[in-house]
């Protein structure tokens, strides 16, 4: 796949970058070179390697999965401006 400067100003303009018309060559140039880069690494052979999340092996810690209320009511309502009956008391919209 080869990136030409039209598609390379698109992708500028969709990142919201400004880049001027004397610099598109030289950054088609460089998205080609990514792409060349991610075609060379689908070429790896990576039979029978596991993924890892860290390059030093180590396990996740891991918690009980459990539902909770929270045990913060107090905290949380202590931030509203107006709480009533432990809710946060809003501004009514609809008549």
């Amino acid at each position: 796949m080869s990136i030409d400067q039209g598609t390379a100003a698109k992708v500028a303009k969709l990142a919201r970058i400004r880049v001027d018309e004397k610099d598109l060559p030289a950054l088609a140039q460089e998205f080609n070179n990514i792409l060349g880069f991610i075609e060379q690494l689908g070429e790896v052979d990576v039979e029978g390697v596991e993924p890892m999340v860290s390059v030093t092996p180590m396990r996740l810690k891991r918690r009980k999965d459990g539902v909770t209320d929270g045990g913060q009511q107090d905290k949380v309502l202590s931030n509203a401006p107006d709480a009533r009956e432990g809710f946060f008391a809003v501004p009514k919209v609809v008549e």
